[in-house]
Protein backbone atom coordinates (compact mmCIF):
# COMPACT_ATOMS: atom_id res chain seq x y z
CA UNK A 1 0.00 0.00 0.00
CA UNK A 2 2.87 2.39 0.80
CA UNK A 3 4.43 1.80 -2.61
CA UNK A 4 1.12 2.64 -4.26
CA UNK A 5 0.94 5.83 -2.18
CA UNK A 6 4.50 6.70 -3.22
CA UNK A 7 3.65 6.29 -6.90
CA UNK A 8 0.40 8.22 -6.47
CA UNK A 9 2.10 11.17 -4.79
CA UNK A 10 4.93 11.22 -7.33
CA UNK A 11 2.57 11.24 -10.32
CA UNK A 12 0.00 13.56 -8.73
CA UNK A 13 2.59 16.05 -7.50
CA UNK A 14 4.45 16.06 -10.83
CA UNK A 15 1.15 16.65 -12.67
CA UNK A 16 0.30 19.50 -10.28
CA UNK A 17 3.72 21.09 -10.80
CA UNK A 18 3.38 20.87 -14.57
CA UNK A 19 -0.15 22.28 -14.39
CA UNK A 20 1.07 25.14 -12.19
CA UNK A 21 3.73 25.93 -14.76
CA UNK A 22 1.74 25.51 -17.96
CA UNK A 23 -2.00 25.35 -17.16
CA UNK A 24 -2.49 28.95 -18.27
CA UNK A 25 -1.78 27.96 -21.89
CA UNK A 26 -5.11 26.25 -22.61
CA UNK A 27 -7.95 28.77 -22.39
CA UNK A 28 -10.60 26.47 -20.80
CA UNK A 29 -8.21 25.71 -17.89
CA UNK A 30 -7.06 29.26 -17.16
CA UNK A 31 -9.40 29.86 -14.21
CA UNK A 32 -8.47 26.51 -12.65
CA UNK A 33 -4.82 27.35 -13.21
CA UNK A 34 -5.18 30.69 -11.44
CA UNK A 35 -6.80 28.92 -8.49
CA UNK A 36 -4.13 26.20 -8.22
CA UNK A 37 -1.14 28.53 -8.60
CA UNK A 38 -2.70 30.89 -6.04
CA UNK A 39 -3.34 28.05 -3.59
CA UNK A 40 0.20 26.77 -4.10
CA UNK A 41 1.74 30.16 -3.35
CA UNK A 42 -0.63 30.66 -0.40
CA UNK A 43 0.53 27.34 0.98
CA UNK A 44 4.18 28.32 0.54
CA UNK A 45 3.84 31.73 2.14
CA UNK A 46 0.84 31.61 4.49
CA UNK A 47 1.12 28.05 5.80
CA UNK A 48 4.85 28.62 5.54
CA UNK A 49 4.61 31.06 8.44
CA UNK A 50 3.89 28.10 10.72
CA UNK A 51 5.48 25.17 8.90
CA UNK A 52 8.43 26.76 7.12
CA UNK A 53 8.83 28.60 3.82
CA UNK A 54 7.63 26.62 0.85
CA UNK A 55 5.38 24.33 2.88
CA UNK A 56 3.24 22.00 0.80
CA UNK A 57 0.85 19.52 2.43
CA UNK A 58 1.31 17.08 -0.48
CA UNK A 59 5.07 17.07 0.10
CA UNK A 60 4.50 16.58 3.82
CA UNK A 61 2.22 13.57 3.18
CA UNK A 62 4.59 12.10 0.61
CA UNK A 63 7.52 12.47 3.02
CA UNK A 64 5.52 10.55 5.64
CA UNK A 65 5.03 7.72 3.14
CA UNK A 66 8.70 7.73 2.13
CA UNK A 67 9.86 7.67 5.77
CA UNK A 68 7.63 4.64 6.33
CA UNK A 69 9.35 3.06 3.32
CA UNK A 70 12.71 3.69 4.98
CA UNK A 71 13.93 6.79 3.16
CA UNK A 72 16.11 9.12 5.20
CA UNK A 73 17.70 12.50 4.52
CA UNK A 74 14.86 13.80 2.35
CA UNK A 75 15.52 17.28 0.96
CA UNK A 76 13.45 20.29 2.01
CA UNK A 77 12.38 20.81 -1.61
CA UNK A 78 10.11 18.48 -3.54
CA UNK A 79 11.65 19.73 -6.79
CA UNK A 80 15.09 18.67 -5.51
CA UNK A 81 13.64 15.28 -4.66
CA UNK A 82 12.15 14.87 -8.14
CA UNK A 83 15.34 15.95 -9.92
CA UNK A 84 17.41 13.53 -7.84
CA UNK A 85 14.87 10.71 -8.18
CA UNK A 86 14.60 11.07 -11.95
CA UNK A 87 18.19 11.92 -12.89
CA UNK A 88 20.35 10.97 -9.91
CA UNK A 89 21.74 14.54 -9.85
CA UNK A 90 21.49 16.36 -6.51
CA UNK A 91 21.17 20.07 -7.35
CA UNK A 92 22.17 22.83 -4.92
CA UNK A 93 19.22 23.80 -2.70
CA UNK A 94 19.57 27.56 -3.33
CA UNK A 95 19.53 27.00 -7.07
CA UNK A 96 16.40 24.86 -6.90
CA UNK A 97 14.59 27.22 -4.50
CA UNK A 98 15.38 30.26 -6.64
CA UNK A 99 14.27 28.66 -9.90
CA UNK A 100 11.16 27.16 -8.29
CA UNK A 101 10.07 30.51 -6.88
CA UNK A 102 10.96 32.36 -10.07
CA UNK A 103 9.00 30.03 -12.35
CA UNK A 104 6.02 29.93 -9.95
CA UNK A 105 5.85 33.73 -9.81
CA UNK A 106 6.20 33.92 -13.59
CA UNK A 107 3.32 31.44 -13.96
CA UNK A 108 1.22 33.54 -11.55
CA UNK A 109 1.95 36.75 -13.47
CA UNK A 110 1.05 35.10 -16.78
CA UNK A 111 -2.11 33.64 -15.22
CA UNK A 112 -3.18 37.06 -13.94
CA UNK A 113 -2.52 38.56 -17.37
CA UNK A 114 -4.47 35.93 -19.34
CA UNK A 115 -7.33 35.77 -16.82
CA UNK A 116 -7.86 39.44 -15.99
CA UNK A 117 -6.33 41.57 -18.73
CA UNK A 118 -7.89 40.87 -22.08
CA UNK A 119 -6.35 42.13 -25.28
CA UNK A 120 -8.43 44.76 -26.96
CA UNK A 121 -9.36 43.96 -30.51
CA UNK A 122 -9.05 46.84 -32.77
Amino acid sequence: MLLAADYFFTIFHLALILFNLFGWIWKPLRKAHFITISLTLASWFILGIWYGWGYCPFTDWHWQVLRELGHIGLPSSYISFLVTRISGYKPPAQWVDGLTLGFALLALIISIKVNFFRRRSG
